[in-house]
């Protein structure tokens, strides 16, 4: 029979540590999402000359682990800027950003996927650069990139489990501490990867019903 030392009180730590990869996550998507929406903008309207030193800024977040990223950040932020602030917030900061330039790229691609017949036609009619871009080209633009965005989100939240580098227990951290000292990993992982699709689930449900939606509009 199934024995297991598992309490209680395990499993809310579990839940805690849940919740913080939940909020990690959450701060990070948005941010990045608005930071990537911005950058994306830049790249379209600056084109591919003016726009090289941000692009390869950007390239750089896409292509460094992110483990090594939020080592180095946090060095730079505590040893270089003399900075003293939480892990929870250097982790905040480096997921940001790394997710801004993901995002950036899915916006790019998003906008130039609207057809620029379109935009001529939208110009055409008096309306003005924002009024095209907020009317005509984001709305499509989206639609093109949720799926993408919609993986963006998800691998955050998995890859949230590194920034247990900078003192943060998160999920996967806390089942860490837990096998230390139950020693029952597969059981402990277990319930470890039960709570990881707990969470994306409806995420991923959410975004296939949008999707489905609006390509039935």
């Amino acid at each position: 029979m199934f024995d297991t030392a598992l309490t209680v009180n395990d499993l809310i730590f579990l839940a805690r540590g849940a919740g913080m990869t939940i909020i990690v996550t959450a701060i990070s998507v948005v941010i990045g999402t608005l930071l990537g929406i911005l950058f994306g903008v830049i790249r379209v309207q600056l084109g591919p000359i003016l726009a090289a030193p941000l692009t390869f800024v950007l390239d750089i977040f896409r292509s460094v682990p992110l483990l090594i990223q939020l080592v180095l950040g946090n060095a730079f932020i505590g040893m270089v800027l003399q900075l003293q602030i939480s892990g929870f917030t250097v982790a905040c900061i480096v997921l940001s950003l790394y997710t801004s330039a993901y995002c950036a790229e899915i916006v790019r691609g998003g906008i130039d996927a609207v057809p620029e017949i379109t935009r001529r036609a939208a110009r055409s009619l008096g309306l003005t650069w924002g009024q095209d871009m907020r009317y005509i080209v984001l709305p499509l633009a989206t639609r093109v990139a949720l799926p993408s965005w919609i993986g963006l989100a998800l691998g955050v939240m998995k890859d949230s489990a590194l920034v247990y580098v900078v003192q943060v227990t998160e999920l996967l951290k806390s089942t860490q501490i837990l096998i230390t000292r139950l020693q029952e990993p597969l059981f402990l992982l277990l319930i470890c990867g039960a709570f990881y699709f707990i969470i994306s689930f409806p995420l991923a449900r959410f975004g296939g019903y949008l999707e489905k939606r609006w390509s039935n509009d």
